[in-house]
C-alpha cells in the first residue's frame, strides 16, 4: 500500500470514529445541563475528560515505544470509544453521564500516541503538514456528519438523548472493521520511513534517547495557548442558557465548526510544508478571538466565535502533531507524543476549569484573561518556538 493510500485509509477509520465521538461531544454541554450540571460542572467534566485523553498518553506513549505494539494500542483505544458512546444518552444521573464522557476520552488517550506514530511513518514520504492535514480533514468529515445526525434524531425524538446517541453504534462498528483490514494490509508502517531514518522494530528501540530541548520549548508554547482555550462544552452551555441556539441547533453549529476545523487543517498543513513552524503563530490569534465573539449575546457573533473555535481546533489536531514528528526521531516518537499530549492535557484541564469559573463570575473577565494568556503564548512562540520545518 502506498503512503498516501495508507494516510487515506487511516483517515477513513478516523472519519468513522469521529462520526461517533464528535456526534456525542457536540451535545455534551446540553446533555450535562439537562441532568442539572452548572457551567462550572460542565467546564470541569469536559476539561477533565480532555485531560484524561491526554494525560494517559504519558503511559501509552512510552509503552508503545518500548514494546513496538502500535497497532494493539490503537485498536484497544478505538474499541473503548465505540463501546462507551452509544450508551451515553441512557443514564439518568449526572455522575454516570460524566463518567461515560470521561471514559470516551480515555479511549482516545489509549490510542493516540500509537496512532500518530503509525501515521507519522507514512507522512515522512507524503510531507508532514500535508499528510496530517489530509488525515485531519477526513476526521472532520465524520465530525461534521455525526453532529448533524445527532441533531436530526434530537429534532424528531423530542430532544431524547438515548436514541440520538444510540445510532452512533453503526459507524463505530464500521470503524473497527476498516481498522482490522488496514492492520492486516500494513502490519509494519515503519517501513515507510526513508532509509537511514526508520528505527529497528525491536522492543525498546530508542527508549534511552533524550527528547530535544526544542521539543520542550514547543510544549511550553502549546501549554500556554491551550490554557486560554475554552472547551466547546462551556461555549455550547452559553448558547443554550442564553437562548441563542436551541438544543437541536447546537450539534449543527458544532458540525459547522468541524468544517472550519477541516479547512484550517488543510490550509495550515500546506503552509507548514512550505514555510515551516512559523505557521503556528496563527493559533494564539485564533484562540484569542474565540471568547471575544462566542460569549456575546448576539447570535451572528457567537456563531463566528464557534467557527473560530473550530479553526483553532484544526490547527491543534493537525499542524501541532506534524511539528512533533519533525522535532523527534522515530525511536522516541510515541513517547514524545505521549508527553506532548500530557502537557496539552494539563493545559486543557486548566482551560476548561478556568473558562467555566470565569464564565460564572464574569464574561468580561473571561475575555480579558483569555486574550492576555494568548498574548503570552504568542510571545513564547516568538522567543522560543521551533525554527525548522
Amino acid at each position: 500500500m502506498s503512503p498516501w493510500r495508507f494516510v487515506v485509509a487511516f483517515g477513513t477509520v478516523s472519519m468513522l470514529a469521529d462520526f461517533v465521538y464528535e456526534g456525542a461531544r457536540s451535545v455534551t454541554g446540553p446533555l450535562l445541563a439537562s441532568l442539572g450540571a452548572s457551567s462550572l460542572a460542565v467546564g470541569v467534566v469536559t476539561g477533565v475528560g480532555e485531560a484524561a485523553a491526554l494525560l494517559l498518553r504519558l503511559v501509552s506513549g512510552p509503552l508503545a515505544d518500548r514494546k513496538r505494539r502500535f497497532w494493539a494500542w490503537t485498536v484497544a483505544g478505538y474499541v473503548l470509544t465505540v463501546v462507551t458512546v452509544p450508551v451515553l444518552g441512557l443514564p439518568g444521573t449526572l455522575w454516570a453521564a460524566s463518567l461515560l464522557v470521561i471514559a470516551e476520552r480515555v479511549g482516545k488517550g489509549v490510542r493516540s500516541p500509537a496512532k500518530d506514530t503509525l501515521l507519522s511513518h507514512a507522512t515522512a514520504v507524503t510531507g508532514r503538514g500535508r499528510g496530517f492535514a489530509v488525515h485531519e480533514a477526513m476526521d472532520q468529515v465524520g465530525a461534521l456528519i455525526g453532529p448533524l445526525v445527532v441533531a436530526g434524531v434530537l429534532a424528531v425524538s423530542g430532544d431524547r438523548y438515548g436514541p440520538a446517541l444510540g445510532v452512533l453504534a453503526a459507524p463505530g462498528v464500521a470503524a473497527l472493521a476498516v481498522l482490522a483490514w488496514l492492520r492486516a494490509r500494513v502490519p509494519e508502517p515503519v517501513a515507510y520511513e526513508p532509509a537511514g531514518i526508520a528505527p529497528s522494530t525491536g522492543a525498546g528501540q530508542g527508549v534511552g534517547l533524550r527528547l530535544p530541548r526544542e521539543f520542550w520549548s514547543y510544549a511550553a508554547f502549546t501549554a500556554a495557548t491551550l490554557t486560554g482555550f475554552a472547551t466547546f462544552g462551556v461555549l455550547s452551555y452559553h448558547l443554550v442558557q442564553r437562548h441563542l441556539v436551541p438544543t437541536a441547533g447546537v450539534p449543527v453549529l458544532y458540525a459547522a465548526a468541524m468544517g472550519a476545523d477541516a479547512l484550517a487543517a488543510l490550509g495550515t498543513g500546506w503552509a507548514y510544508d512550505r514555510v515551516g513552524p512559523r505557521t503556528l503563530a496563527a493559533l494564539p490569534l485564533l484562540a484569542a478571538g474565540v471568547p471575544v465573539l462566542a460569549f456575546t449575546n448576539t447570535v451572528a457573533l457567537a456563531v463566528i466565535g464557534a467557527l473560530l473555535w473550530g479553526a483553532a481546533m484544526g490547527v491543534q489536531e493537525s499542524t501541532l502533531r506534524a511539528t512533533v514528528a519533525d522535532l523527534v526521531p522515530p525511536g522516541r516518537r510515541a513517547t514524545a507524543y505521549g508527553l506532548f499530549a500530557a502537557v496539552m492535557g494539563v493545559a486543557t484541564a486548566l482551560g476548561g476549569v478556568l473558562a467555566g469559573a470565569l464564565y460564572a463570575y464574569s464574561i468580561p473577565a473571561l475575555i480579558t484573561v483569555t486574550v492576555a494568556i494568548q498574548a503570552v503564548a504568542l510571545g513564547l512562540f516568538a522567543v522560543a518556538g521551533p525554527r525548522h520545518g
